[in-house]
């Protein structure tokens, strides 16, 4: 017992110590974490406070006055040029002296408080330097006091015209550091030479002078009594603890911007004096609150012992005592007088008194077993007649018709929505047939009688209204009495399914914003009318200057003048298959036409469009097009060599200011541009037939921590030699012909399947859609297969669209990717700040993700222009909710700009390349 008091005594001195050295780790790692920031704050501060000097003088270097001035060796012109910015450099920008030099290093004039003659030598040599080196420099020279110094050439026509030089004292910063740290700050100047400048604030065991400090009332005195008590070396870059009375203080002098500071025997500090008396004292004071609770614990824990000991013992006595108890079937007071107790751990007494307990719970229970078995019984009873009110309810409430009937017809029983929608109460359907009232169009209901079945009739309601109704039917048990076998009829009204059916049948083939043929439809009957015994012609529309109207009077407007379009083309072409194929882009087949009738068409297109107009608040929008023609089969016996050589009369057409169309000839279709685009539509075609494209990911990476957290997935063809292509080269001929379409789905399907063998991954999957795919009806019901078919969750998937696939026909853009969100996919608007109108898009696109431009990232650091857009695009996205990455990071200068601006995630060269799935690296959960 004596030895297990000591060795619990001896572990609560432990404690007590572990404490304290816990506690003095902990202080010392926060002050060295704390003089570590502060370091970093003032090589921050000299940094950007260069930064700012030397903007201003390079400003003040380019500007032309000075620098033909400095050219004429007029100083007074180059005060003249200098004087009218003096005062607001001096009070915004705080500088205290502008100094200009010719190229022999010759200081012409000074504005300000003017440099140490003293230091001339030196300062020459460093401005030989700035003029050879041609490129600006910073200087720290402390002396009578810190100043910090810019100089920055000045070139003028072509030559070295002289230096321009900026200074500002540090004094500003000490009062900073102060404010910052809360300690006592002092800028210090130690000297190796004669103490020739010395002032009343030397420091003569240092050998320093001190320049400024923060209140030197009461500071002065101990910075004077530190210096005596403790050398310069070890406060130099260390800290050191000084004790004054009942105070402790820690001292670290931080030495200011080495790299660049004229020493001449001189070198500048910043001297930190922290207070740290109640830190220690609230050490000490912890460690004697925590040796006191130990050996307290030690106290109670003697204590607890004797409790435990004496508790267990008169247990054993109660549990002797009242065992016989159960032998008289006193259950009662054996559970009454000996409680189950609750322990954590369980010992031998703690078991026995539990099964006495349990042994007389049992024997009770089956004696009331009998009386319980009664109690459910009726309870049983009550169920099930809450269940036969039940299904009553829901028979006679229940939004659909329900209908038993016999193999005469004859109505037995019906529901009230039976009743509701005929018009005819219980009663009168009694007195029918059941097909007489609810399905005459059925020829044979007595197949039903057998074994059921589903089938499909139209009811006229009591309105009058015809109503589609499909039946299930399921035959009654009627003890085996086949000659009064029953039929319950239920009966489902579709006909708003039906409806909606025959409404996504229509959009199926139509645009839904206008209401003309889609390009789906369009390409089918293209292929069906270009047959080696046809001849016709195919107008190839693009409207011109849309754009403008989008981002001038937003896409309602614009959605406006393409439904004008479309009414006039639906009007001039009838009887001819007339198509809007995307975004401002409209088609017209002209089957068994002329070459004279699709010339007549397009003239009478062109001079249409010429009276139409469009005002929105002021403005006049006018509608005009360009308009290519290609005949068939002259320019082309495929569609997909038809539509190209459309396409490229359209270009042709835009260059032709007064017709506004153009005829390819023969001439023209034997260009090498136009065998480009023909072999390109073959190729297409071909590698979506042998499966020859392949797919390539990027990895994306989260800005704060490099966590890679999706790849984006990258197109490329392998072209005859087994070459990988870029997208550049064969995605624009895609989508002029209307193969990208199908491009689009092999990407999508060959991203999923992917995606389905990364399941085990953490990896998520980008996927670019085009924007023609925007008008894809089918595109939602795709996906949706290929995710059941592979089994992949949407959420692993993030579609990419470009902001100007998403601007052009704004409506359905949004309504597609709306669909495509559903289904749990994210959605990241790609290419983002190149339209003028994207901030206005933004808070009504379904996006989740915001790919900033790469056109910006890559300007940031030269950019003021592309850094305040970048930010702009960052904070708005942010207030929205969106997710922002930065594209195009090829260089590690970019990322400071990022990390400061708050964007999520970055993807460039200089973080990850494209490489195959093969040699990608996917990481495991």
């Amino acid at each position: 017992m004596a030895f297990t008091s000591l060795l619990l005594l001896a572990l609560a001195s432990l404690v007590a110590w572990v404490s304290n050295h816990a506690l003095v780790q902990q202080f010392s790692q926060s002050q060295k974490a704390f003089y570590d920031r502060q370091r970093y704050e003032v090589s921050l501060t000299l940094q950007s406070s260069a930064d700012t000097m030397r903007q201003i003088a390079s400003l003040l270097a380019s500007s032309p006055s000075l620098s033909h001035a400095l050219l004429e060796g007029d100083s007074s012109d180059i005060e003249s040029a200098l004087s009218p910015q003096w005062p607001t450099l001096q009070l915004d920008a705080g500088l205290d002296d502008v100094s200009v030099y010719d190229s022999d290093t010759k200081r012409i004039i000074t504005l300000g408080q003017g440099q140490n003659a003293s230091r001339a030598t030196m300062d020459a040599k460093w401005l030989r330097e700035v003029i050879k080196e041609e490129k600006p420099m910073r200087r720290l020279v402390c002396y009578r006091e810190c100043r910090q110094y810019v100089a920055v050439p000045i070139l003028a026509e072509g030559t070295d015209a002289g230096v321009i030089i900026v200074s500002r004292s540090l004094a500003d910063v000490t009062r900073y550091m102060q404010r910052s740290s809360g300690s006592e700050v002092a800028l210090l100047v130690t000297t190796s030479e004669p103490t020739s400048f010395a002032n009343d604030r030397f420091l003569e065991s240092w050998n320093a002078n001190l320049i400024a400090l923060t209140h030197e009332d009461t500071s002065w005195p101990l910075f004077n009594s530190i210096a005596k008590g403790i050398a310069f070396s070890d406060v130099n870059g260390k800290v050191a603890r000084y004790r004054e009375g009942d105070k402790t203080f820690e001292v670290i002098a931080i030495a200011i911007d080495k790299d660049n500071q004229q020493t001449g025997g001189r070198s500048g500090y910043f001297l930190l004096v922290s207070d740290v008396t109640a830190q220690i004292s609230s050490i000490s004071s912890t460690t004697r609150m925590v040796l006191l609770i130990a050996l307290l614990g030690w106290l109670a824990s003697e204590a607890i012992l004797f409790i435990m000991l004496k508790n267990r013992m008169d247990r054993l006595r109660l549990i002797s005592r009242k065992l016989p108890l159960l032998a008289q079937r006193r259950y009662d007071v054996m559970r009454d007088s000996m409680p189950p107790t609750k322990a954590f751990f369980l010992d031998e007494l703690d078991v026995l008194e539990g099964t006495a307990i349990e042994l007389e719970t049992k024997l009770e229970d089956m004696e009331r077993e009998i009386g319980l078995r009664g109690v459910e019984l009726e309870d049983r009873v009550k169920e099930l007649a809450r269940e036969r009110d039940f299904v009553s309810g829901l028979f006679n409430t229940a939004q659909v018709l329900i209908v038993i009937h016999n193999r005469n017809g004859h109505i037995t029983l019906t529901n009230r929505f039976c009743e509701w929608l005929t018009g005819q109460s219980g009663d009168q359907l009694s007195d029918n047939k059941f097909q007489d009232v609810f399905a005459a169009d059925l020829v044979n209901i007595d197949e039903f009688f057998d074994g059921g079945g589903q089938q499909e009739s139209k009811l006229v309601s009591g309105g009058g209204e015809v109503r589609t109704i499909v039946w299930y039917h399921t035959p009654l048990d009627t003890d085996g009495r086949s000659d009064y076998q029953e039929l319950i009829s239920v009966g489902v009204d579709i006909t708003e399914r039906k409806l909606a059916e025959t409404r996504l049948l229509w959009l199926a083939s139509r645009d839904s914003l206008t209401e003309l043929y889609n390009r789906r439809f369009f390409e089918e009957a293209l292929s069906r009318a270009v047959t080696p015994s046809s001849f016709g012609a195919v107008l190839y529309l693009d409207l011109d200057r849309f754009k403008e109207v989008n981002e001038t009077s937003g896409h309602q407007s614009g959605d406006q003048l393409l439904r004008s379009v479309a009414t006039d083309l639906s009007e001039l072409g009838q009887g001819h298959v007339v198509a809007r194929l995307g975004g401002d882009e409209f088609a017209i087949l002209l089957e068994h036409a002329s070459q004279q009738s699709a010339i007549d068409m397009a003239q009478q297109i062109v001079n249409r469009l010429e009276q139409k107009t469009l005002h929105v608040e002021g403005r006049i929008h006018r509608a005009s097009a360009s308009i290519g023609i290609a005949i068939y089969p002259d320019n082309g016996a495929f569609p997909d060599e038809l539509m190209a050589n459309a396409d490229y009369a359209m270009y042709l057409a835009k260059d032709d200011a007064v017709q506004r169309w153009h005829l390819l000839s023969p001439e023209q279709q034997g260009r090498e541009e136009i065998k480009q685009r023909v072999y390109w539509v073959e190729m297409i075609r071909n590698a979506l037939l042998n499966d020859d494209f392949e797919l390539m990911v990027q990895p994306i990476f989260r800005l704060v921590d490099f966590d890679v957290q999706h790849y984006e997935v990258l197109l490329r063809l392998k072209d005859a030699n087994g070459e990988s292509l870029s997208p550049g080269t064969f995605i624009p001929i895609a989508e002029q012909s209307g193969q990208i379409v199908a491009i689009d789905r092999w990407v999508l399907s060959n991203g999923i399947r992917l995606m389905s063998t990364l399941g085990d991954t953490t990896a998520n999957l980008a996927i670019n859609l085009s924007g023609q795919s925007l008008h894809d009806s089918d595109l939602t019901s795709f996906m949706r297969h290929e995710f059941e078919r592979y089994a992949v969750d949407p959420t692993r998937i993030i579609i990419e669209v470009t902001e100007t696939a998403a601007v052009t026909d704004f409506a359905s853009a949004r309504g597609v990717l709306e669909s495509v969100r559903a289904l749990g996919c994210k959605v990241a608007l790609d290419d983002f700040g190149v339209g003028f109108s994207s901030f206005h898009y933004l808070g009504q696109f379904p996006a989740d993700y915001i790919k900033i431009d790469g056109s910006f990232i890559q300007k940031l650091p030269e950019s003021e222009e592309s850094q305040l857009i970048v930010k702009a695009i960052v904070d708005i996205a942010k207030g929205m909710g969106k997710k922002t990455v930065a594209e195009f990071v090829d260089r590690p200068e970019l990322l400071p700009y990022l990390l400061g601006y708050g964007v999520d995630y970055v993807q460039g060269f200089y973080l990850g390349r494209p490489s195959s799935v093969a040699d990608a690296k996917f990481y495991k959960v």
